[in-house]
């Protein structure tokens, strides 16, 4: 059974209904032990159990310690291509934005990913928008391909694909695959996604399945925090997540909690999670899930990621760029401007080509950071707070 039919005779809406009302089932949650079940989750995210959050934090930091040390992984991510043929209302790469559009070329690939590397980073995101004609699956596989000697770890966030798509991806030395739903609320996902392949839910909701099935061994998962109720939206992040350690259990799997972000196009959140919920949140994901991986992105400003350190989190990105081209100024000589999917040729000295201030190319970025700080910074804060920040801890020397 895929995770699209248990999903679907799942009762969410009931337990955080449930939740809500008692505060019985919250004090049980949060002095609970041992596994923890959905109705435990919902209660671990009440209102209720946020009076408890001082305990909620020591727990969930024991526990992370005692399952990942105290460490945390850095990555960065590297955009390919800002191209795009989905429409959806809360994202800078939507089709109809007016943006200035790239794909790099593979030796600007490089460029951007030797940059990263001088930086110290080991661990590397590629990220492209969905568009057959700039990002197909063989210029994946040959990016994949032309960095792979380098980088022994090199994940994807890429629009989704069958599973025999995937195999020439694993093939070329791409280990893990990243996929947002966006929301699991189906009336939400409908409105927000207008055009595009985008717009089937199932087919998204399945991604993860298809490429543990190509042999991807790194998952990971997330639904994107401001566009639906959040605690609907976490407890179907632990029912998918549940599932995938049940059903594809030979690979790791992470958890992102990524908040929206400004972004061309001027999309407000619809729905708020506050910093408090969020830290609430973090906490309840380490007790549900032991060894899960929890990820924290540069959307979140510099104190509240320092903060989070402690309670749960073990992967985060550093000095990231949310434009192809971000890192070095590659790809800025076939830069064009589209409108509704269109390219339009803009005047020589446009004020759309000068160069912005905190950035070294004009691609249009996929939102705006919170968290600016170069990753040796971030590297050195890491430290001050006791713990060990891990550039690379895997090889794929390791399997052979």
């Amino acid at each position: 059974m895929s995770f699209v039919a248990e999903f679907n005779s799942l009762p969410l809406d009931a337990l955080v209904k449930k939740s809500l009302a008692t505060s019985a089932a919250a004090a049980r949650a949060v002095a609970g032990q041992g596994k923890f079940s959905l109705a435990d989750f919902a209660a671990l995210i009440s209102p209720a159990a946020a009076e408890n959050l001082e305990t909620l934090g020591r727990r969930a930091q024991l526990l992370t310690q005692q399952r990942f040390g105290k460490t945390i992984r850095l990555f960065a991510p590297l955009y390919l291509s800002n191209e795009c043929i989905n429409n959806c209302s809360y994202c800078g790469f939507s089709r109809d934005n007016p943006i200035l559009r790239v794909t790099l070329s593979l030796d600007e690939v490089r460029q951007e990913a030797q940059a990263l590397k001088a930086q110290g980073f080991r661990n590397l995101l590629l990220v492209a928008g969905e568009h057959p004609k700039f990002v197909s699956n063989n210029y994946l596989r040959d990016c994949i391909a032309a960095l792979h000697a380098d980088w022994p770890s090199l994940s994807l966030e890429v629009g989704p694909m069958e599973t025999e798509e995937y195999r020439p991806l694993v093939a070329a030395g791409s280990d893990g695959l990243i996929v947002y739903q966006e929301s699991y609320d189906r009336n939400v996902y409908a409105a927000m996604h207008t055009a595009g392949p985008k717009r089937n839910f199932d087919w998204r909701l399945e991604t993860p399945e298809r490429a543990y099935a190509a042999g991807f061994r790194r998952l990971g998962i997330s639904p994107l925090y401001g566009l639906a109720d959040w605690r609907l939206e976490a407890l179907s992040v632990a029912a998918h997540a549940d599932f995938l350690l049940r059903h594809c259990w030979k690979a790791a799997l992470t958890i992102s909690l990524p908040r929206l972000r400004p972004c061309a196009g001027e999309f407000e959140p619809l729905t708020h999670l506050s910093d408090r919920e969020l830290v609430q949140l973090v906490c309840a994901f380490r007790l549900m899930f032991p060894d899960v991986g929890i990820v924290l992105s540069t959307r979140e400003n510099p104190k509240l990621r320092d903060g989070l350190i402690p309670l749960g989190v073990t992967l985060m990105s550093a000095g990231a760029r949310t434009e192809p081209g971000g890192y070095t100024g590659a790809g800025r000589e076939n830069l064009h401007h589209t409108e509704r999917g269109i390219i339009k040729q803009l005047a020589a000295g446009a004020s759309e080509w000068a160069p912005s201030e905190n950035r070294v190319t004009n691609a249009t970025g996929q939102f705006n950071i919170a968290d600016s700080r170069p990753p040796f910074e971030v590297a050195e804060r890491i430290r001050n707070l006791g713990y060990e920040p891990v550039w690379k801890d895997w090889d794929t020397a390791l399997t052979m």
